[in-house]
């Protein structure tokens, strides 16, 4: 009885020292990404940039914190992708001696090419859909005409509202390109099979483009692209999915 009890204060006292480890290392992150804010930020503005075509464009805030609060949901936001293969090596330390052999590499490969997928679609997202989308959204501006009544309508988005537009579009690729990680833990728990997604593959396809029409700004082309992408990924889930069920 003592044995089982010391047991599980050691258990409880190791999870305390890798909780705390990981909250130490966010909160570097943390100051690190809001003193590197700013360097960031225009990195995210790039995509903005490019579509003004020499316009004199610009970014507002109307109040005299939004500035403030922008750049400190931004420092977080990054703090927290930069942590993240952090948290996950320091779950899977905790959870690997209760493990067995085949086990651990599941997991291993799950905490692999999780970050790695959701990193694809983000750079994926970055630089081919966010310039798209700024491009669409952009085409809505009009020029008044000299001697006319109508009023010229120019972009000029709030500091905000952009950072949460590219946030929401990079975190919606990622996610979504997180698909085959979840088909392939599903054919690993014998819950699917490669040979129901192959007969039901225009079923999958419909959901597919659904979830793409959802994720993506309202044009055609970043919906198709990213449609495309996720068939290409299902098409490769169900090769790995084929050696899973043999």
């Amino acid at each position: 009885m003592g044995i089982n009890v010391m047991t599980l204060q050691q258990h409880l006292r190791e999870l305390r020292q890798r909780v705390i480890f990981s909250v130490i290392f966010f909160c570097a992150a943390f100051v690190f990404c809001y003193f590197s804010a700013q360097e960031i930020y225009e990195i995210l503005l790039r995509p903005f940039v490019e579509i003004s075509n020499q316009q004199n464009r610009k970014l507002i805030y109307t109040s005299p914190a939004e500035a403030f609060v922008t750049y400190l949901k931004l420092s977080f936001s990054s703090a927290l992708f930069f942590s993240a293969p952090i948290f996950l090596s320091e779950i899977y330390l905790f959870l690997s001696p209760a493990l067995y052999k085949n086990e651990k590499k599941n997991i291993l490969l799950i905490f692999f090419f999780s970050p790695f997928l959701f990193l694809c679609g983000a750079i994926f997202a970055y630089f081919f859909i966010l310039p798209i989308a700024l491009q669409f959204f952009a085409s809505f501006e009009t020029q008044g005409l000299v001697g006319s009544s109508s009023f010229s309508i120019q972009l000029e988005t709030r500091l905000s509202e952009y950072l949460n537009f590219v946030e929401n579009l990079l975190l919606g690729f990622g996610v979504a390109f997180q698909f085959p990680i979840l088909l392939l833990l599903l054919i690993k728990l014998d819950l699917l099979s490669a040979n129901d997604l192959r007969r039901k593959r225009r079923y999958w396809i419909v959901i597919i483009f659904v979830v793409a029409a959802i994720l993506t700004p309202p044009d055609v082309v970043s919906q198709l692209s990213l449609a495309v992408l996720l068939i290409l990924l299902f098409e490769i889930t169900i090769l790995i999915g084929q050696k899973f069920n043999k």
